[in-house]
């Protein structure tokens, strides 16, 4: 799966006319962020589409603001573009989907996760592989469901690793915040999925 970094190869990165020296440090960086990055905004949006369109815009605006920046900043730069760009997103559908309300209209799309239709070339069990493709799909509802500001702690901290300060930062809130999200998050979660071990 590619969400599209390749672009930024025929973008210039200039600055008062010099070529950066660290155009292709950045786009290894993209390349090794795009996986994770399209997932989260994925399990946030529901959708693969907007989930791409999420992503390649958060690339786009990191190359052209802060290219010329450390490449040890890249990371939590990033984060911070991408959970602005979700949060975005969650305020114009709440937007969209009360107008839609006002004129008695219902969204009508049929979502599909693409991953539920790729096959496992390394599946030995077919037994174990149906037993873990569901426990996934249980996690991913629950962590669908949580509201945004939960949502977007839980995958700041669990699935990127990003420590209480890190996600405060990306978050643009306290510390304490973070903490609070947090744990409300991991117990909706472990009340949500009961006897699943994930």
């Amino acid at each position: 799966m590619r969400t599209g970094y390749t672009f930024i190869g025929f973008y210039h990165y200039r600055k008062r006319g010099n070529i950066l020296a660290n155009q292709k440090e950045l786009d290894q960086f993209l390349a090794s962020v795009e996986r994770r990055a399209y997932r989260m905004a994925e399990i946030a949006t529901g959708s693969a589409d907007d989930a791409l369109d999420i992503v390649q815009d958060a690339m786009y605006k990191l190359v052209q603001k802060y290219a010329i920046k450390s490449p040890a900043e890249w990371g939590p730069l990033f984060q911070t573009i991408l959970q602005s760009r979700i949060m975005d997103y969650h305020r114009r559908n709440t937007v969209r989907n009360k107008y839609m309300a006002w004129l008695g209209r219902k969204d009508e799309e049929n979502m599909v996760d693409p991953l539920e239709t790729v096959a496992d070339e390394k599946a030995v069990n077919p037994e174990s592989e149906v037993d873990q493709v569901t426990c996934m799909q249980v996690l991913e509802r629950a962590v669908r469901d949580l509201p945004p500001r939960q949502q977007q702690a839980f995958m700041l901290r669990a699935l990127e690793g990003l420590d209480v300060a890190q996600t405060a930062s990306v978050m643009k809130c306290s510390q304490g915040s973070v903490k609070t999200h947090y744990f409300r998050a991991i117990s909706v979660l472990r009340e949500r999925l009961g006897d699943y071990k994930i």
